[in-house]
């Protein structure tokens, strides 16, 4: 197996679970994290590595991840697994899963690439890599189906991991938060080059938030490896005093918030899932999204608005996620509260039927997938 960064490692971790039910001498080994350690996984490299996102920022770390996958893939030649999953990292995995299948290997790709967000043109590579698709949107298989490639819808792990109705007060003990404070996600992503990005603008921004209401709480989730750069950054916005910083935790915080202010990526999947009102931004190098730009297929950007097929919260991307527009959305929403309750009741409502959409026995019938193509 080889999932690449946060979100990946989660849902590997999930899909162990229905595998070693199955299976329960199953032995596991690629490139994951915490999540597939706790499940027994060998991890030979920690997913961090493939951590990165952007043209340019890939480019900077190219020649050590493809001789990661160089001597990932020498190795799995030689061992020649019963079946090869690789957990979303398209860039990374597609190219490994057709050498692999080339030579024999089954494979099973974990989340369909978004085809039909951007990059189109990669359906073909995908029919070449992989034997099954295990999709996480009902719409996919249908899609992949087209294009002559067999795939399963299996729902969100996601979805069975969050619960229907959030219990905010719970998570805001948890945290020691009171119940009647107003609380404000703060987060800016689980990648390095995320932070890089995005920190400074998400803290600014807070500092203006805190301006306009000096009670509210402001607490961001930082994943361990990158809470010092996380640190750093909020000392450098004047904030370090004025947030909370937890090591991990992202789930406990939004469920205990009332917005989150985050970046685009799952957590914002999660977030929905949480029926959390958000503002959504991104920003990245300016010739990596000159690129991603221009291979857009939808006009939104945030996983909520797409699966909703609407705008149903706002997305500030690059040169519009400046502090002031990050703050004056996040501000909407607060004063949404008293002045709109409907507002908030009717995000909430879309989200909780997303919810019920997503929601599947996800870990069986990826298992049972994985079982047909390997009887097959």
């Amino acid at each position: 197996m080889v999932a690449g960064e946060t979100s990946g490692d989660l849902l590997a971790g999930l899909l162990l679970d229905g595998l070693k039910a199955r299976w329960p001498s199953l032995a596991s080994g690629g490139i994951g994290g915490a999540q597939m350690a706790k499940r027994g996984f060998d991890a030979w490299w920690p997913s961090e590595k493939l951590a990165v996102r952007g043209y340019v920022e890939v480019l900077r770390h190219y020649r050590e991840i493809v001789g990661i996958r160089e001597q990932l893939k020498q190795r799995l030649l030689a061992q020649h697994p019963d079946i090869f999953v690789g957990v979303d990292a398209p860039d990374f995995n597609l190219d490994l899963e057709a050498a692999l299948k080339a030579q024999g290997i089954k494979t099973v790709h974990f989340v369909s690439p978004a085809i039909w967000a951007w990059r189109a043109d990669r359906v073909e590579k995908i029919k070449r890599s992989v034997d099954h698709v295990l999709c996480i949107f009902p719409f996919e298989p249908a899609l992949l189906a087209a294009h002559g490639i067999s795939a399963t819808y299996v729902g969100h792990p996601l979805a069975n991991v969050i619960p229907a109705q959030p219990d905010r007060a719970a998570a805001r003990r948890k945290l020691g938060l009171d119940e009647g404070d107003t609380v404000i996600a703060i987060l800016p992503g689980s990648r390095k080059s995320e932070i890089q990005y995005l920190a400074l603008r998400f803290f600014r921004a807070a500092a203006l938030v805190k301006r306009a209401q000096s009670a509210i709480k402001l607490i961001v989730p930082a994943v361990p490896a990158l809470k010092d750069q996380i640190l750093r950054i909020a000392s450098e916005a004047g904030m370090l005093e004025h947030v909370q910083i937890t090591d991990g935790q992202s789930h406990t915080v939004l469920e205990a918030c009332d917005v989150t202010l985050i970046a685009s990526g799952t957590a914002t999947l999660e977030a929905a899932l949480f029926k959390r009102p958000m503002v959504i931004a991104y920003n990245m190098n300016w010739l990596s999204w000159q690129i991603m730009r221009r291979k857009k297929l939808q006009p939104w950007v945030g996983l909520p608005n797409i699966l909703c097929r609407d705008f149903v919260v706002p997305e500030l991307l690059q040169d519009e996620a400046t502090p002031e527009a990050l703050a004056e959305a996040v501000l909407q929403w607060i004063e949404a509260k008293s002045s709109a309750p409907a507002k908030i009741a009717a995000v909430e409502q879309r989200f909780a039927a997303l919810h019920a959409e997503l929601q599947r026995d996800t870990s069986t019938l990826a298992t049972d997938a994985i079982q047909q193509i390997l009887e097959s």
